[in-house]
């Protein structure tokens, strides 16, 4: 197998008993060497792998947030994306309702921000072969900010509506720039 899969077990291996763990504590109670008694490997292991419990959430985040978006461009716009992303963390209400109340170090809120602020700045420069405009950019931070605020109120269930429904609040939502932009490079 390779490294990076055989990592990528380990670590999926620790997510889930992060999981299992949210089931009876807040993610602030949940320690390290709880997460590693539920799955059955070590602390040496757990380090080697993440700095902290916050950093595991993150990682895991990730890899749901990627796999949503990784498809576009290949027909898939962003209100696509975001339904898949909204469908995957449904799924695992319980460890994002209990991720995103925390708001510590390595906060998953942060995390999603710059992630998604990243992923679409790429789109935007990879797909029009120049850097980002100081305006666009603006526009950008303020959008991605915004749903990152609105997808935490519809995680903690202040904000009632189905994944669809939040995709499509969010995509009428952007800044006129920003969607001539993103309309341009057949992002929505």
């Amino acid at each position: 197998m390779e490294p990076q899969k055989q990592n990528d077990g380990v670590r999926y291996k620790l997510a889930n008993a992060m999981k299992e763990c949210m089931r009876t504590a807040p993610v602030e109670k949940i320690t390290v060497k709880e997460i590693v008694e539920t799955c059955g490997l070590t602390r040496q292991t757990f380090y080697r792998n993440f700095q902290d419990k916050y950093d595991l959430i993150n990682w895991y985040f990730d890899k749901i947030l990627l796999e949503s978006f990784e498809h576009m461009g290949e027909g898939r716009t962003v209100y696509e994306s975001l339904v898949n992303k909204f469908e995957y963390i449904q799924m695992e209400q319980l460890f994002f309702r209990a991720a995103f109340k925390n708001d510590q170090q390595n906060c998953l809120r942060d995390h999603d921000f710059e992630l998604i602020q990243e992923f679409y700045t790429k789109q935007i420069e990879s797909r029009t072969g120049r850097k980002i405009s100081t305006e666009l950019q603006f526009e950008l931070e303020m959008y991605c900010l915004g749903s990152v605020y609105m997808t935490v109120q519809w995680v903690l269930g202040y904000r009632k509506s189905t994944p669809e429904e939040l995709a499509h609040a969010l995509t009428e939502s952007m800044p006129v720039r920003l969607r001539e932009v993103f309309q341009k490079l057949g992002l929505i």
